[in-house]
Formats: C-alpha cells, structure tokens, sequence
C-alpha cells in the first residue's frame, strides 16, 4: 500500500479518490470537491490516500492543523473513509498511523475527529485504536 498526499489539482483527486471519498460524502460532486478543496487549502485542508499496488484508491483522509485554545495544536481529521471493498484489511489503520506521524512532525499534541452518531461500524474501528470519546458535537443551521 502507498500513502500519498493529493494538492488541489492532482487529478487522481476526481478520478479515484472522490469515488471513495463520496461513500462518507455522497453529496460532493466533482465541482463541489474542487471548490471545497481549493478554499479549503488555502485554511490548511488537505487530502491523504492510500493505494494499491495496482494503483486502486483504497481509502481517502481529509486533514487539517487546527490552532486553539482547547487543544493548543491539533491534526482535525475531517474525513477518514475505506472503500467499501477494501473494510477491515488495515487501510484505515494505516491511514490514521500515517496522520500520526503526520501530526508528530507538525508538533501537533493529540488526533481529533468528530464521527457521525449513527456510525457504530467506525466507532468500533475508533476505539480498537485507542482513541476515546471526549465530547459532544454540537450543530445548528445558520438561515442565509
């Protein structure tokens, strides 16, 4: 397996890592994912995935550094998602490894991600690698 960073442009973007990103993102198409992405790089976003030795994408994560006062310095997992035919053969626990190392060379102190209620196949995932539930997550429409 191969883990590599994707810029806005790289064009394995549309052509395999948005197939895998959309199984936890339905709602982006290409358009939205390049508009996303291209604002979102400029505030830190950025996308990892891992492949295939084929060249098959097998897992996408969205990442970012995020200053605050809470947790000082944090690497915030935006999106962490497997493809559907490649679950439970190690791509998710390489992908979160990779965001460690990741995170220790940008001396982030900890791992952050929020994961949907509803997502007990991830939850599980989650705790098997020693992360833990710190919080709730709160949300609230803004009308335009």
């Amino acid at each position: 397996m191969k883990i590599t960073d994707l810029e806005p442009g790289d064009p394995r973007l549309a052509a395999e890592a948005l197939d895998v990103l959309r199984e936890l993102r339905p709602h982006l198409t290409a358009e939205l994912f390049r508009e996303v992405y291209a604002e979102g790089h400029a505030q830190g976003l950025r996308f990892t995935a891992a492949y295939a030795e084929d060249g098959a994408c097998l897992g996408v994560a969205g990442w970012r550094v995020v200053v605050n006062t809470s947790a000082l310095r944090k690497l915030y997992v935006d999106d962490l998602v497997t493809a559907a035919r490649a679950r439970s053969t190690g791509v998710g626990r390489e992908l979160l490894a990779h965001l460690e190392v990741r995170a220790r060379e940008l001396a982030c102190h900890r791992i952050e991600l929020d994961s949907g209620a509803q997502r007990s196949d991830a939850h599980r995932f989650y705790f098997r690698e020693r992360m833990h539930i710190s919080g709730y997550h709160f949300t609230k429409p803004v009308e335009a």
